[in-house]
């Protein structure tokens, strides 16, 4: 039997600033220094929100 395939939750940058209280500049620039995960498609970005949470209870400490 398969285990259940999990959707993440993406968000764009603006959905996620509004739902984390963060600006759009200081989630454009995280996206840009790729310290969280994102999907750009075409010029919209999409932010794995599950992984942004996590990002923000880690910080780069994640990334070593």
């Amino acid at each position: 039997m398969e285990s259940p395939m999990t959707i993440p939750r993406m968000r764009t940058i603006q959905q996620t600033a509004n739902e984390s209280g963060f600006t759009y500049r200081n989630i454009m620039n995280l996206c840009k220094q790729n310290k969280i995960v994102y999907v750009k498609t075409g010029t919209k970005y999409l932010v794995n929100l599950d992984k942004f949470i996590g990002y923000l209870n880690t910080g780069d400490r994640e990334q070593e």
